[in-house]
C-alpha cells in the first residue's frame, strides 16, 4: 500500500467513525436523554430500544463488526499461508477500526442501559478497548518493519549511525553541534527504566524529547543555519532521537507487550463469552431482527 492510498485509508476510518457516532447522537439525543422509565411514550421507542429495528441492528451489526476485526487480524497474524496478504500494520489498522466502532454501535444498541449479566460483557468491552489503545501505543515503541516483521537491534543501531554520518557529511553542521545532537540522542538515559515504569517513562521521555528538540532548533538559530536545512537536520535529529529510544527501550516495550496480553486477552475472551450467551437467548426468545 502506497503513501497516499494508506493516507486515505485511514483518513476513511476516522471519516467513518466519527461521522457514525455524530449521525447516531444526533438521531438519537431526545430518546437516550428520555429518563428510563418514560422512554416506552416516546415516539423512538420501537426504533432505539434493544429489540428495536435500529437498536437491535446496532447491536448485530457491532458484534459482527467485532468478531471480523479481531478473525481477521488473528488470521493474518498467526496463518503462515496469509504472510503475503498485505501489511500486517494495515491489517492491524482494521482491526482496530473494527473494535473501536463496532462496540459504539453496541454502546447505542444497549440504549445506555446495562444490567445483569450483560453488563459484565459491556465493562469487559470498555476494557478491551481502552486497554487497546495503551497497548496501539506499546507497539509503535516496538521497531517494526513494512511487513510486521521485528527490527533487530543491530539493525537500529545501523540506522542510528545512518542519521550521525548525514548530519555530519550532507549538512556539514558546526562539530559542537554535532556533538550535542550525540550528546541527546545517548541512549544512556534509558538506563534506569524498568518494567514497571517504562510506560511512564515513556511518556516523560515523549515531551523531554519535544523540549530538547525546541533547543536545539533555537542553537541552529544561532548559528544561522539557513532555513530549509534548519527543517532536515530537526527531522533527522528528531529520527536520531526515536532511534536512541526504540534502542534504549527495546527490551522494556517488549516486556511490557508481553504482560499487556495477559490483560487484554482475558477481558475480549469474557466479552466475546458472554455476548455469544447473549446473543443465543436472544434467539431463543424470539428476538430475531430481520431474518
Amino acid at each position: 500500500m502506497n503513501k497516499k492510498f494508506h493516507v486515505i485509508y485511514i483518513t476513511s476510518f476516522f471519516v467513518v467513525g466519527i461521522a457514525s457516532t455524530l449521525l447516531l447522537i444526533l438521531n438519537g439525543y431526545q430518546y437516550y436523554s428520555t429518563p428510563l422509565l418514560t422512554r416506552f411514550f416516546n415516539p423512538q421507542d420501537n426504533l432505539l430500544k434493544p429489540s428495536g429495528l435500529l437498536g437491535q441492528g446496532l447491536g448485530v451489526l457491532g458484534s459482527f463488526m467485532m468478531i471480523i476485526g479481531v478473525a481477521v487480524y488473528m488470521i493474518r497474524k498467526r496463518f503462515r499461508s496469509f504472510f503475503h496478504v498485505g501489511y500486517l500494520k494495515d491489517w492491524l489498522e482494521l482491526h482496530i477500526f473494527l473494535c473501536t466502532l463496532g462496540p459504539i454501535f453496541v454502546l447505542f444498541h444497549t440504549a445506555f442501559k446495562f444490567g445483569g449479566i450483560v453488563a459484565v460483557s459491556f465493562w469487559s468491552m470498555t476494557a478491551v478497548v481502552l486497554s487497546g489503545v495503551i497497548g496501539r501505543f506499546i507497539y509503535i515503541q516496538i521497531p517494526h518493519t513494512i511487513e510486521g516483521q521485528l527490527i533487530g537491534i543491530d539493525e537500529l543501531n545501523s540506522q542510528s549511525e545512518k542519521y550521525s554520518q548525514q548530519l555530519k557529511t550532507e549538512f556539514q553542521i558546526p562539530e559542537y553541534l554535532f556533538s550535542r545532537i550525540e550528546e541527546i540522542s545517548s541512549i544512556k538515559r534509558y538506563k534506569f527504566a524498568k518494567l514497571t515504569t517504562g510506560f511512564l517513562f515513556i511518556i516523560k521521555d515523549y515531551f523531554g524529547m519535544k523540549s530538547v528538540l525546541y533547543s536545539l532548533k533555537h542553537e541552529l538559530i544561532l548559528a544561522e543555519i539557513p532555513r530549509v536545512n534548519r527543517k532536515l537536520i530537526l527531522k533527522t535529529a528528531k529520527s536520531k532521537l526515536i532511534i536512541s529510544r526504540r534502542i534504549g527501550l527495546l527490551q522494556t516495550m517488549q516486556n511490557i507487550f508481553k504482560y499487556w496480553h495477559v490483560v487484554h486477552l482475558p477481558f475480549a475472551i469474557v466479552m466475546f463469552v458472554i455476548m455469544f450467551i447473549h446473543i443465543a437467548v436472544t434467539v431463543a426468545f424470539g428476538y430475531k431482527w430481520i431474518f
